[in-house]
């Protein structure tokens, strides 16, 4: 017998809703479950890649921290760079930064200056889109390096706090929208 690969419903039942963390009020998606198994976290790559060959892209960015993950991931399998973008101070060399705001005052994210090329076309990847503070800082500096966004890609969306609409000049894929 074949064995078919996860699905994204396959995936969505795998994904744990934690209430009141890391503070009352938040139901927490957390994606350790699709981590710990390989078909689920397989599937999840080819998923968020699956727009994608090798040769159209030549950077995959991977935002702090847990977009890392799938990041990486999808760099190997589309052979291309990974590009972290990191949360202010993280980084060892000369940086280019991005404030963005939050639900309580704001934060700051940060990519090498030499981090990518005019000109490279990039993929976007993080495990959750909320409210697209986050994304959308990391696609101006992106942008800033004079790369090319060629789509950004999520495991999880928070369609109710309408991220989405800062990131709408860009193709935008969502696996999972809760």
């Amino acid at each position: 017998m074949i064995e078919t690969a996860p699905s994204c419903s396959d995936i969505q039942r795998a994904i744990r809703t934690i209430p009141d963390f890391p503070k009352p009020g938040i139901q927490f998606k957390d994606i350790t479950p699709v981590l710990a198994d390989a078909r689920l976290f397989s599937a999840s790559i080819d998923l968020l890649t699956e727009d994608f060959r090798p040769g159209m892209v030549d950077a995959v960015v991977g935002i702090d921290a847990r977009g890392f993950i799938f990041a990486g991931a999808a760099a190997l399998k589309l052979q291309a760079g990974f590009v972290p973008i990191r949360k202010k101070g993280k980084l060892p060399y000369q940086t280019h930064e991005q404030e963005y705001a939050l639900e309580y005052g704001t934060a700051v994210v940060a990519v090498h200056v030499d981090a990518l090329k005019r000109g490279d076309r990039v993929l976007i990847i993080d495990d959750l889109l909320a409210t697209g503070g986050t994304a959308s800082a990391a696609a101006v500096l992106v942008k800033g390096l004079g790369a090319r966004i060629v789509g950004i890609s999520f495991l999880i969306e928070l369609g109710f706090l309408g991220g989405r609409k800062k990131l709408s000049e860009f193709p935008v894929r969502s696996l999972i929208v809760f």
